[in-house]
């Protein structure tokens, strides 16, 4: 049987006081809502001895980054639910993570986050409102975390579908743009979705325990509600599976193209030394300290040019009928 909870005077709906997180609260019938972004060891404590939270717990809505996970407080009759998702980091060109921290009991559901995570701030400003209160509240608990963890979901498509677009600016502007600003573009989209894979691949277990579980109130049509949320991870992790195959494909032709690039100088660099190489032994052979017939004759510089030129010609010529320049 559950405890009675420690009885705390709550104030009605919107802001409440803390020592410095910013706290909402929202109550539609039985259920409330309360959200807290950035929490103190103060806000966190108030909250653990109100709905007798599991002190563990606690300690993990405090520490730096949990691990996504599911967890049962059966005596207490709660879950407790760590989420990660990716906000993007504008001058690292980078995602990073944003833990949210999610209580669901019967009658109460209070979330943790740092505020950087829009769609729960969305959310937020739309339980200001009553009518969007009844929507989002107005059947259970389970109900309002399958819109929380929707919203949050739904949130990472835009990241997606811009991974695209870049991806296919670099796959179009491959064989156009420096090779440097290509390898510095393919690094740091590979880089973000190294990232969002690690990010968002842990979530996937949690949100299929989540519509395994048979509190009763949790009990929603599975196949419409937490089985849509699996679905909607599952498109995520084919989208990034996907994006992962087209950025190892775009390394492989870059590294193919430089490649090749790189040895038609070499090839260059190659054919001028052996065109040269003629040229030079001629030279030295003139500029020998031993006499040599004809060295005084007026038009022995201007034959020694015309003979070495002959060879580069005869040379290149040769090159050519090769197909080797």
């Amino acid at each position: 049987m559950k405890k009675p909870l420690v009885t705390h005077p709550t104030p009605p709906n919107g802001m409440l006081s803390g020592p410095s997180a910013i706290h909402k609260r929202f109550s539609v019938g039985g259920l409330t809502w309360v959200d807290v972004i950035y929490p103190t060891r103060d806000d966190v404590i108030t909250l653990t001895q109100h709905y007798r939270f599991h002190p563990l717990h606690a300690e993990d809505v405090l520490s730096k980054l949990q691990r996504p996970k599911i967890d049962e407080n059966e005596e207490e009759e709660y879950l407790f639910l760590v989420m990660h998702f990716p906000v993007f980091n504008e001058i690292d060109r980078l995602s990073v993570a944003s833990e949210v921290d999610i209580f669901v009991g019967r009658d109460y559901v209070v979330t943790f986050h740092d505020g950087q995570l829009r769609p729960l701030r969305r959310l937020t400003q739309a339980a200001d409102d009553e009518r969007g209160r009844q929507l989002l509240m107005g059947r259970s608990s389970g109900f309002l975390i399958y819109r929380q963890i929707e919203a949050l979901i739904n949130y990472c498509f835009p990241m997606l579908y811009r991974l695209d677009e870049r991806l296919d600016a670099l796959e179009e502007g491959i064989f156009k743009r420096d090779v440097q600003t290509t390898v510095e573009d393919l690094s740091y989209l590979r880089r973000d979705i190294i990232a969002l894979r690690r990010i968002l691949k842990p979530n996937i277990p949690v949100v299929r325990s989540l519509a395994a579980r048979e509190r009763d109130f949790l009990r929603l049509d599975e196949d419409a509600y937490f089985g849509d949320l699996t679905d909607g991870l599952t498109r995520i992790w084919d989208m990034l599976e996907e994006q992962k195959d087209i950025i190892e494909g775009l390394d492989s032709t870059l590294s193919s193209l430089t490649s090749h690039r790189i040895n038609q100088e070499m090839k260059i660099f190659t054919l001028i030394s052996v065109i040269m190489l003629p040229m030079t032994l001629v030279a030295s052979v003139l500029g020998m300290n031993v006499a040599i017939p004809y060295a005084d004759h007026p038009l022995a510089l201007p034959v020694t040019v015309v003979v070495m030129m002959a060879i580069a010609g005869a040379l290149y010529l040769f090159f050519r009928l090769k197909r080797m320049v």
